[in-house]
């Protein structure tokens, strides 16, 4: 709980310092430019700049303020604190006790995408997917509707309270998700029990995020992440499903409190088919798909990406990845490795396993000397 100046000084002699993400309540003593000057009494001046107010928040002198101290140690001497802060830390307190005990909490929606639903409580933002409305309030689309037509249909459900459960939670990586149904270990009616690692389900897509699809199988809801939508890289769920798609699915896991499904696993990786044929010193044509601070990855075949390190550029020294790489760009490059173990294929420009050898020769010449 937040403590007050009285409560800070009760029953001692001397003045205790203040803690950085230490909450405190504070009298607002004057608004100025947008920024709050808050009495900490001994401590001085509490200042609450413009960004550290929280949108949509209103003030007025004497008035009493939970904020957070963000620097008791400030340069200008004042205390630097977040009205911000304070409020998202209560927020999360009190989703963390709900996803603990269990218990539904009352939140109101604020934005929707063809997702689901956005929600923030007092400064915790989280959302609730489609697939985890209730049945009540799930959008009844026909079969030629596209998914656009989710976010008009959950519009009407913005500023409503409705009750819910939290069903994920990790606040280091700002991920909090809710579900208006009931019942934690459920996915509607029925066990995740009643699913086996391996079985092959008849699913529906319900709904498309930018990390995968959530769908509706036998009474349970799951879930296919973009990783598991193709053995080819996807750049947008969208590319492979479409809501309404009737999918044959693989179960791979019973993990937080959802199916986890796989649409790839259905049919077989060609990787392994596709790279059969390439060997150290063949020369391959391949198109530049991603430049890192480490080289580039190529598409050499529909399934496989390869990676040419920048150490396997030139000479051997390297350089910017930037300078040697262009983006799209189909090029001529050779197979320096094909580690069928790690599904990983390593290829580097013309001439690169001889500039390799000579390197190790020199290497193997220099350790012998």
């Amino acid at each position: 709980m937040p403590k007050t100046m009285d409560e800070l000084l009760s029953g001692s002699k001397t003045v205790e310092p203040l803690e950085n993400e230490q909450i405190i309540s504070a009298k607002v003593i004057e608004i100025k430019g947008k920024k709050l000057s808050l009495d900490l009494g001994p401590y001085g001046l509490g200042l609450v700049p413009k960004r550290e107010l929280g949108l949509g928040k209103s003030f007025e002198v004497g008035q009493e303020v939970e904020a957070m101290v963000v620097d008791a140690d400030a340069e200008s001497g004042q205390v630097l604190m977040s009205v911000r802060k304070a409020h998202r830390d209560r927020g999360w307190k009190t989703v963390e006790d709900a996803f603990k005990d269990g218990t539904k909490i009352e939140v109101i929606p604020v934005d929707c995408n063809k997702g689901g639903l956005l929600i923030e409580l007092e400064g915790a933002k989280g959302f609730l997917p489609v697939s985890q409305l209730s049945s009540k309030n799930y959008p009844k689309l026909s079969g030629n509707q596209d998914k656009s037509a989710i976010a008009d249909s959950i519009k009407s459900l913005i500023g409503k309270p409705m009750e819910v459960k939290v069903i994920a939670l990790d606040r280091s990586d700002n991920k909090l998700i809710f579900s208006e149904k009931d019942g934690r270990g459920k996915t509607d009616e029925v066990e995740l029990s009643d699913f086996e690692i391996g079985q092959t389900v008849a699913a529906k897509v319900t709904g498309i995020v930018e990390y995968g699809a959530f769908v509706s199988t036998e009474g349970a809801e799951g879930m296919i992440h973009i990783s598991e939508l193709s053995w080819k890289r996807v750049g947008s769920p969208e590319d492979v499903v479409s809501v309404g798609d009737e999918l044959e699915l693989k179960v791979i896991s019973l993990d937080n409190n959802r199916l986890g499904l796989s649409l790839k696993q259905m049919s077989p990786d060609p990787w392994e088919e596709e790279v059969s044929g390439f060997k150290a010193g063949d020369k391959v044509k391949a198109k530049v798909t991603r430049i890192t601070p480490f080289g580039a990855f190529v598409q050499v075949t529909p399934s496989v990406e390869a990676l040419v390190h920048i150490s396997e550029v030139g000479d051997g020294e390297g350089g910017e990845p930037e300078q040697v790489f262009k983006l799209d760009l189909e090029q001529e490059f050779e197979v320096i490795d094909v580690n069928k173990e790690t599904r990983r294929m390593f290829l580097g420009l013309p001439g690169a396993v001889k500039a390799r050898e000579e390197r190790l020769k020199k290497r193997d010449s220099k350790e012998t000397t």
